[in-house]
């Protein structure tokens, strides 16, 4: 076998690894919106192990690793991810969740991770929220008209008081983050994942 030919044999078989690695997270995916979480949790740590480079940047494996009940591992999952994403309000709150459901809601207030600015509206009151210095009324006045602004607030209103263990309340706002209106985004179909988690819950 010449060198040429050896390179190109290499070159095909990275290639054919990324398309593998590519497939199995695509499918980890499907897995997480359509509520197979255990396939997908394992999907995801499939990615992980074969692109050790890309793990910090899998946000969708430390959600699905909540809904897996893998508490330990989302929060290592979310520690992760702040090293590739420090200003991120959501990263700190699925951290939180998962803290919260291992430990209690105020070892997740204590062991909150910090971040820089995220200029989304209302992703500062929520973590205002989410640090004990604001309520959710504060976060939901502060939402504009904007379909993100009103998705975002009802979201993460409806997680902390399920984090919180207030059923109805984290039912009455997941419920309206769940609407259609807000569209076929990842974060509205995880929406619609919650609501159906926390219905089975019931």
């Amino acid at each position: 076998m010449t060198t040429a030919s050896l390179g190109l044999l290499l070159a095909l078989a990275a290639n054919a690894a990324q398309n593998d690695t590519r497939a199995i997270f695509e499918q980890a995916n499907r897995d997480l919106l359509t509520g197979r979480f255990e396939e997908a949790a394992d999907g995801f740590d499939r990615v992980a192990a074969g692109a050790p480079d890309e793990a910090p940047y899998l946000w969708q494996r430390g959600i699905a690793l909540y809904y897996a009940g893998r508490y330990q591992d989302c929060r290592e999952q979310f520690e992760l991810h702040r090293t590739v994403n420090p200003a991120d309000v959501e990263n700190a709150v699925w951290h939180f969740m998962c803290v919260a459901r291992m430990e209690s809601p105020a070892e997740a207030r204590n062991a909150l991770l910090p971040v820089g600015r995220d200029p989304r509206t209302p992703m500062p009151e929520v973590y205002r929220m989410f640090q004990g210095e604001a309520t959710p009324d504060d976060v939901l006045a502060s939402m504009t008209e904007d379909l993100s602004s009103q998705f975002y607030g009802h979201l993460y209103v409806g997680l902390y008081h399920d984090a919180l263990g207030d059923g109805d309340r984290a039912l009455e706002h997941i419920r309206i983050a769940a609407e259609e209106r807000f569209g076929a985004g990842y974060m509205p179909a995880v929406a619609r994942v919650h609501l159906a988690y926390l219905q089975d819950e019931e």
